[in-house]
């Protein structure tokens, strides 16, 4: 589980770097935040703090994105 964690973890912050641009705010919505999530419930059942904490950065970051763009941008 916690490979699995990792790997969606790195992927979502991958996208992270994408979503951060001007105008690809949407992008969190679909590439960031449901690996994320799923990274941070597996994390959660491996009970692996890095790979839960690294979920939950990346979460938090998209998520300020998002309310800084206004939900779309």
């Amino acid at each position: 589980m916690r490979v699995f964690s990792l790997i969606f973890g790195v992927l979502a912050a991958l996208g992270l770097l994408l979503g951060l641009l001007p105008l690809f705010g949407w992008l969190n919505w679909i590439f960031v935040l449901p690996p994320a999530i799923l990274g941070l419930i597996f994390g959660a059942l491996s009970r692996d703090r890095s790979a839960t904490t690294l979920n939950a950065v990346v979460i938090g970051i998209a998520l300020v994105r998002l309310m800084l763009g206004g939900g779309l941008l």
